[in-house]
């Protein structure tokens, strides 16, 4: 897979609305020219003589891995400084996709990874059972009060040479009338990997072993695409991953009614048992540069 600019430095129209692939190359739907994906050179221009050396257009450094199509940005124009990491089992074969979720969120992009460090909200946003569904106004629903899921997590930051990834360890159990329920108890380990990537990778005494990998892409200012793509056993029916993703995909939508009416506080009113919140911000600077974009807003008034 080559990745390039959408627009035909010729006279700009959508390599992706009619253009097609040609050996090597992307073909202008307008005026047939001819761009090669591994640097950009253009390399047939129809009714030209002779193309010039300049023709060119802008690739970008992408990776096939783990069933996906990355693309690396940096605002400054800087290489690659990290890899992903591939899932062996998936490349083996050993663990088969079962599905996915997509979803929009209107937030900025780290809120969704701060999620990880707020352990607060794990215990209050996430205790009600799965099955009393997304809308938190009926979560906490009296038919539903006896079951609960609890959580304890655990958040820190990997040393060099990974300091762009992150790990959370989560242990899950349920209880039915206060009693422990065992037979949910399961490990969730999730790896974050650059701002955008995580791998969020489960073990079950019973129910078998696989990942759901999720992708944040920015798709405009304060807007999310968020796809979770599950992988599983293939000796498991397949039954059992597409449960795990609904109840995945429930648990997350109630986040989702959050992000999307809240603000962002930049200096927020914390408590020492908040303090992995912090230490998330700071690991997260790194993503940033003195030429990130930045968004500013009215501020002082209602003149908005």
């Amino acid at each position: 897979v080559y990745v390039v600019d959408a627009y035909c430095p010729h006279l700009g129209a959508n390599l992706a609305v009619g253009g097609r692939v040609v050996g090597n190359c992307i073909e202008c739907p307008f005026h047939g020219w001819q761009f090669r994906g591994e640097d950009g050179k253009c390399t047939t221009i129809p009714y030209a003589e002779k193309v010039p050396d300049f023709a060119k257009i802008k690739t970008w450094p992408s990776c096939e891995i783990n069933g996906m199509v990355l693309v690396w940005y940096h605002c400054d124009g800087v290489d690659p400084v990290w890899a992903v990491p591939e899932q062996e089992e998936i490349a083996s074969k050993e663990w088969v996709y079962r599905g996915h979720t997509e979803h929009f969120v209107n937030a900025h992009l780290q809120e969704i990874p701060e999620n990880a460090a707020d352990f607060a909200h794990l215990t209050f946003l996430h205790e009600p059972v799965f099955m009393s569904g997304v809308d938190l106004r009926y979560t906490h629903s009296k038919l539903w009060e006896p079951v609960k899921h609890c959580w304890k997590a655990e958040w820190q930051p990997e040393p060099e040479p990974n300091k762009h990834c992150s790990q959370l360890v989560v242990k899950h159990s349920l209880t039915v009338f206060g009693k422990h329920f065992s037979l949910m108890d399961f490990t969730v380990r999730a790896r974050q990997v650059g701002p955008g990537l995580v791998f969020l990778t489960f073990e079950h005494a019973f129910l078998g072993r696989g990942t759901i990998l999720q992708s944040v892409t920015p798709v405009e200012p304060l807007l999310q695409h968020v796809v979770h793509r599950i992988y599983y056993q293939r000796n498991m029916p397949a039954v059992i991953p597409k449960f795990i993703l609904k109840a995945e995909c429930i648990q997350f939508e109630r986040d989702i009614m959050i992000w999307n009416n809240k603000q962002y506080r930049s200096k927020p009113l914390l408590v020492k048992e908040d303090s992995a919140i912090q230490r998330h911000r700071r690991w997260f600077a790194q993503f940033y540069s003195e030429n990130s974009t930045r968004i500013t807003f009215q501020k002082g008034g209602l003149d908005w």
